[in-house]
């Protein structure tokens, strides 16, 4: 079966290639603005949903996997800083405090009319942190394109004192084992072949 990841991230397609099947990317063109008063969990369903849709409607024949990532402390959406300063303010705010991950997932198939969804939640309790040690973190790692501003599978390990969730592949943007089980229901079993 044709498989796609619906996604442009290098940061996903790394850790889908740790279930080592076949699959190509292609990244949707979607809005991911966040619709008033819209939940930060509801939001990462709607566009994980949303991207997997948009590329199963242009390839029918295939099996594409969305996957949407929100960040939030208290209710204030955290998306990708994007430039130095936002990520020292991110991680400002973060400093000594809890921030809760939001990773969707969804499978589609139009030609098998075929859809699931799944949300999976992880929490992030940060040291407390001062100016020399965000700014020191931030020219080592860089990590402008990460929602949050860290890399959890690099040095950004070093800014928590506690991780909170079952799954610790949904920090790095792509719940793996959620996706097991959406997988084996669509009929794809990893552990199947020898590879």
């Amino acid at each position: 079966m044709d498989i796609i990841l619906a996604s442009g991230s290098p940061y996903r397609r790394r850790l889908l290639e740790r279930l080592q099947i076949d699959f190509r990317c292609i990244g949707p063109q979607l809005d991911e603005s966040r619709r008033p008063g819209e939940a930060p969990a509801a939001m990462a369903a709607r566009l994980a949903l949303a991207k997997a849709r948009a590329i199963a409607t242009a390839h029918p024949g295939s099996l594409v996997i969305g996957s949407d990532q929100v960040a939030a402390l208290d209710s204030e959406v955290m998306g990708k800083p994007g430039t130095h300063a936002a990520a020292r303010a991110q991680l400002q705010a973060s400093s000594g405090r809890e921030v809760h991950f939001y990773t969707g997932l969804a499978l589609a198939h139009a030609d098998a009319d075929f859809e699931k969804f799944h949300v999976e939640p992880f929490s992030v309790h940060f040291r407390e942190l001062n100016d020399k040690s965000i700014e020191n973190y931030l020219l080592r790692e860089k990590p402008y394109d990460c929602a949050g501003s860290f890399k959890c599978e690099g040095l950004g390990i070093a800014l928590f004192k506690r991780l909170e969730g079952n799954d610790p592949t949904s920090l790095e943007g792509l719940p793996l084992i959620a996706l097991t089980d959406l997988l084996a229901d669509a009929g794809i079993d990893v552990l199947s072949s020898p590879g």
